[in-house]
């Protein structure tokens, strides 16, 4: 709009074209220089030139909006007409139908003479049909604009589009003025937006037909746009003209674009939602609220005669709106016109508002999602592995140090994690340090879209890890578990490797289908591994240590100086590997394959994995390759890789057909002293109190040779899971007699709960008490005993972490500052009742081979062995006062681990990457700890949680035939030429080859190398060391030795005596009461049972020596069975100590390789 102004030296041509005079009472000045004057106001109607508009001048954008508020207005009165009408009509009806029936119940006879009754269903036939059609017009309506069908989702989303294609008509018409004479067949823009109103008006009536509330659905805001949008169009095509006018509510459709995403499953997460939800609220808001303004500032006050109108694009007006909403103003831009402000002074309200809380949140959700969200992109050639779980800072530093070691050379694997929680900023740098190959997501595995996210179907494993400190281990054992049955559901055929806090838990793992362990599905129950670790302690001092080092990645560090450490850091860069046999080694024994490993390749033989022809190995898993063990600093693989179609296929023959088992088949089969799978001892289960000892009856009572076990815990404790400690002490590869009596010490709430998992275990006793008391130590005679294992159930709810070792900590120092007499006690040293291991070289708990070799006397707790076991690594520093160890020093530098004294759960952290490097570990370290424990094992464990017992067939009596962990003794039998400067090499062939014995570490004293007369005696472990190592008198040499059936039958009959009367004593057979009286009767039995063993022995001593002598024809026995050595060959030949330094022949299985 214009306004004739004098003297302005127009020439037809305005701001807005042509113009058209209303007016000839104008006074115009034709000198340019003169003064303007204005005579009277005229109104001038723009129009283009090509166009012709009409000659009144007239503007028409009351025309415009008059046809929106008809519309709108007189729908609404036809619609509250109609209900008006309606109500009243029902009104009327209902006062008829009463007036009627009051009729009838006055005149009934006039009512019947009338005619016959009419049926009430006749009157509502011809209704019922049009309301039926009426009905099923909306109900298809409905569907139309619910996108409940594929063509509904078609015309939604087409309307959202045409919707969006109409505004961006208005962003290009903007630009031109706000009314204007277009004609209709000319102007393009207006044929489009003619074709878009009239689909929009088609779906108004769709909607229209298919409310259920018409007066609701008119009050819209849907339907307020589409009123004064779509009849400005067609009053658009009747004058000729254009006005922009409310053309900009089209924005407000931006409102539903989150639901047309969702329609279309482009959002599935609450976040991109909420995301998209609120960037379209505040969007259109800002959109129509820009229009207004544009629209009442070009146009003016109609008050004002539209004089005090500016021209601002519709873009100014967003920027206004902007800076309006941010409280910046910077002034640059700002209304004119009274609505123009009047609109700003509501605006900024509301606007202020929605900036200060919409705007905040849409930038964390965009940060948020740019950091922890997306999805994983998989690098060709390159594999990933999704690691869950437990994430801490602690928990991932010690995965990624063994997973990412630098001696993992041929890593090529990049690690997901994947946590419901953002790390902090110590986890975020750790990530940081190591972006070449990990990379975290945040998102649960319980959630499929995320797991989608980290492409676990791609993925080569999934490792979950548990919290090993928490308060309630059977809720985290549950939250693993349900982390593995999403996994598997998602994708049945993921290799997962989990960890599980409670051995009774893994039963839960077999009621997924698609778990398997054949497939290389893996649990790794930390709680047995610790407690098998500290049983083969028990039998060989150092063991856990050793163990522990091999399957962990140790960094090679060298030390000149002539140390204990410098030995013992040699044998920790030792680590274990698997490869194939070349197929020159067809046709050679596993003697001397082991020989020839070791001393020309520098590497040793432990274990070989196969396909039995008759039925499944242990060891059997795909392929067919041993486990091999050689130090980091030596060339670990060389000549040992080959094709898995070169390896040796080996066959196990019947054990009844080996010469020596004879005693198998006479055995009295009714007699069960087995547990249904042959693998352990088993008894009748034993009520708790009748192997309960009181102090006094504990005094009185001689305890040797035994494993004394102190526990704390209390009622509200979590289960340690005694089971899997006493389980390797009963294993069925030590005879009944060589089994080491057990004593419990604690509380007695807390052992009635392990107890029912106990109770078919013979040769297990409960002292109720605390091992803080030195009086229930004395009274189980702690300074006799071959092993003190200290345990702690208490729950990990003490904030500093410092604490959670404090009772087993005060209990070792309690121990290793008690005195004892040169003395065993109530009985004379030269007593014939009871000799205890070590006071008589005669015994034979003597032998060379023991599972223990202790002193002949203890006088200090400083010399007891013990095994402490500790939650926080850190705490080490506190169980030797008289170590110099850095409290900032690694657990495997550390005096007491490396002296085997000390054990902590954190070891087996190296075993989730060490299984899912080489999934045999796992398989040979539970062989080695378990005493036995076997995936058949475990599933009779989940159906009765105890161990069942059974007959004494040849099948289950086979399974005793597996080999066990030994410590053999140099200063005095067949080897003591060897230890006064003898070479360790020598010594690895001498037991091979003779004695079928394979040695891989020693146990020394920590200062044999010093020269002084005053040494210390703790020991340390030097883990498999060279050939020309040199051993001192004093070492004690770690062995594997197979099981052998021979050294039971001396003692059969005592065995199955004791057996048979175990349930019914008071005393459990871990005690001997010895009363005075029966002193010498029992003198005289022992000595009558000696001379028949002796006598027994001299008869077996000439077979015994054609098996094996040192011959070159003889040094290899032919029949040597070539299979994983076991780990309980500590005390079986102990009896034949007196007549002979010849250690017993070996079981033996002819082989094919």
């Amino acid at each position: 709009l214009m306004a004739g102004v004098g003297g302005a030296g127009r020439k037809g041509n305005g701001s807005y074209g042509s113009s058209s005079r209303m007016s000839n009472n104008i006074n115009l000045n034709k000198n340019p220089d003169s003064s303007i004057s204005i005579s009277k106001m005229d109104l001038i109607i723009p129009f283009s030139p090509d166009v012709p508009c009409d000659n009144n001048g007239q503007r028409m954008w009351w025309a415009f909006l008059a046809s929106s508020m008809v519309t709108f207005f007189g729908g609404l009165f036809i619609i509250l007409l109609w209900r008006t009408l309606k109500y009243l009509w029902t009104v009327c009806c209902h006062c008829n139908i009463k007036h009627k029936e009051a009729q009838k119940v006055n005149n009934p006879m006039n009512s019947q003479a009338d005619g016959p009754p009419k049926n009430p269903n006749d009157k509502d036939d011809a209704p019922a049909s049009e309301v039926g059609w009426m009905t099923s017009v909306k109900d298809w309506a409905g569907v139309m604009i619910s996108a409940q069908t594929l063509t509904g989702r078609v015309l939604v989303v087409l309307v959202f589009a045409l919707s969006i294609g109409a505004l961006g008509i208005y962003f290009i018409d903007s630009s031109d003025p706000i009314e204007s004479c277009q004609n209709f067949y000319k102007d393009f823009t207006l044929q489009i937006d003619m074709a878009f109103n009239v689909f929009f008006l088609l779906y108004f009536g769709l909607r229209f037909i298919a409310a259920n509330d018409k007066l609701w659905f008119w009050l819209e805001v849907n339907s307020v746009v589409d009123f004064f949008t779509v009849p400005p169009v067609f009053v658009s095509v009747y004058l000729n003209r254009s006005w922009l006018g409310l053309r900009f509510l089209r924005a407000l459709r931006l409102i539903q674009f989150s639901e047309i995403l969702q329609f279309l499953n482009i959002l599935k997460t609450s976040n991109s939602i909420k995301l998209v939800n609120l960037c379209s609220i505040f969007i259109s808001t800002w959109l129509t609220a820009a229009g207004f303004i544009h629209l009442v500032e070009n146009s003016g006050d109609p008050w004002e005669n539209f004089q005090n109108s500016q021209p601002l694009s519709y873009w100014e007006c967003v920027y206004l709106l902007m800076v309006t909403m941010s409280t910046v103003g910077y002034g640059d831009v700002y209304a004119r016109t009274t609505l123009g402000r009047l609109f700003m002074v509501f605006f900024i309200l509301g606007g202020l508002a929605m900036f200060a809380r919409y705007v905040p949140e849409i930038a964390a959700l965009i940060l948020n999602r740019k950091k922890y969200g997306g999805s994983y992109n998989s690098t060709r050639g390159r594999k990933h592995i999704v690691v869950c779980g437990h994430i801490t800072l602690e928990s991932v530093s010690n995965f990624l140090k063994d997973f990412l070691h630098k001696d993992r050379d041929d890593v090529n694997v990049e690690i997901v994690f994947l946590h419901n929680i953002s790390p902090n900023l110590e986890l975020e740098a750790l990530f940081k340090r190591h972006f070449t190959q990990v990379e975290f997501y945040q998102g649960s595995v319980l959630n499929p879209h995320d797991l989608a996210r980290v492409k676990i179907e791609s993925a080569d494993a999934c490792l979950i890890l548990a919290n090993k400190y928490c308060a309630d281990p059977d809720a985290e054992d549950a939250s693993n578990i349900m982390r593995v049955i999403s996994i598997k559901n998602y994708h049945p055929k993921i290799r997962i490797i989990t960890q599980m806090l409670q051995y009774h838990n893994k039963a839960h793992l077999l009621n997924i289908p698609s778990w398997n362990w054949k497939e290389g599905d893996d649990a790794i129950c930390l709680a047995e591994l610790k407690a098998g670790f500290i049983a083969q302690s028990c039998l060989a001092q150092g063991l856990s240590t050793m163990l522990a080092n091999l399957f962990s990645m140790r960094s090679y560090i060298k030390i000149e100086e002539d140390t204990w450490q410098k030995y013992y850091l040699e044998g920790v860069a030792n680590e274990m590997y698997t490869e194939y046999l070349s197929s020159a080694f067809v046709g050679l024994s596993f003697p001397t394959v082991c020989e020839l490993c070791y001393v020309k390749l520098k590497l040793l033989l432990i274990a070989v994995e196969y396909k039995s022809e008759q039925r499944e190995s242990r060891f059997v898993l795909e392929e067919e390759h041993p486990s091999t063990l050689s130090p980091k600093k030596k060339q670990r693989n060389g000549g040992m890789r080959n094709s898995p179609n070169c390896s040796p296929k080996m066959m196990r023959h019947d054990p009844l057909l080996i010469p020596g088992n004879e005693q198998i088949e006479n055995m009295d089969a009714n007699v069960k002293r087995y547990d249904s799978t042959g693998m352990f001892h088993w008894c009748p289960s034993k009520d708790i109190e009748k192997v309960i000892l009181t102090r006094s009856e504990a005094s009185m009572t001689v305890l040797s040779g035994h494993v004394v076990v102190c526990i704390f815990g209390d009622v509200t404790s979590a289960l340690v899971g005694l089971r899997n400690l006493v389980m390797p002490l009963r294993a069925s590869n030590f005879h009944y007699h060589e089994l080491k009596p057990i004593v419990f010490v604690g509380s007695l709430d807390y052992l009635r709960r392990e107890w029912e998992t106990l109770h078919n275990f013979p040769k297990v006793s409960i002292l109720p008490g605390t091992p803080l008391s030195r009086a229930d130590l004395r009274a189980v005679n702690i300074n006799l005993c071959d092993m003190c294992v200290i345990l702690s159930a208490n729950q990990n709810n003490i904030d500093d972490a410092s604490l959670q070792d404090k009772e087993c900590i005060l209990a070792t120092l309690n121990i290793k500052s008690m005195q004892f007499d040169d003395s065993i006690g109530v009985l004379q040293a030269n007593s014939q009742g009871f000799t205890p291991p070590g006071m008589d070289r005669s015994s034979p708990d003597n032998s060379p081979v023991h599972g223990l070799v202790r002193q002949a006397s203890i006088t200090t707790g400083s010399n007891i062995p013990i095994i402490t076991e500790l939650v926080n690594d850190s705490n080490v520093q506190f169980l030797d006062q008289d170590d110099d160890d850095d409290p900032d020093t690694e657990l495997y530098l550390t005096q007491p681990f490396a002296c085997g004294t000390a054990f902590a759960i954190s070891v087996l952290d190296s075993l989730m990457s060490a299984t899912y490097f080489n999934d045999n570990i796992l398989t040979l370290i539970r062989t080695l700890v378990t005493g036995g424990a076997t995936p058949e094992l475990e599933g009779l464990l989940a159906e009765e949680n105890a161990l069942r017992g059974g007959y004494s067939t040849p099948q289950t009596l086979a399974n005793r035939d597996r080999c066990r962990v030994a410590q053999l003794a140099l200063y005095d039998g067949p080897f003591a030429d060897l230890g006064d400067g003898g070479c360790y090499g020598d010594l690895f062939c001498k037991a091979l080859k003779t004695y079928n014995m394979l040695c891989f570490g020693i146990y020394r004293l920590r200062d044999a190398h010093l020269s002084s007369s005053s040494q210390c005696t703790k020991r340390y472990v030097i883990t498999n060391p060279p050939y020309e190592f040199e051993l001192v008198p004093t070492d004690l040499i770690f062995c594997l030795m197979q099981f052998d059936h021979n050294a039971g039958q001396s003692r059969a009959s005592l065995s199955h005596s004791s057996h048979s009367s175990h349930s019914s004593s008071k005393k459990s057979s871990s005690v001997h009461s010895i009363p005075a009286t029966n002193r010498q009767n029992r003198s005289s039995k022992a000595r009558e049972a000696r001379d028949k063993q002796n006598a027994t022995r001299m008869n077996r001593m000439g077979p015994e020596k054609r098996w094996f002598t040192d011959e070159a024809e003889n040094a290899y026995p032919r029949n040597i069975q070539i299979k994983p050595m076991s780990t309980h060959m500590a005390n079986q030949v102990n009896q034949y100590k007196s007549t002979s330094s010849l250690i017993p022949p070996i079981r033996e299985v002819e082989d094919e390789c």
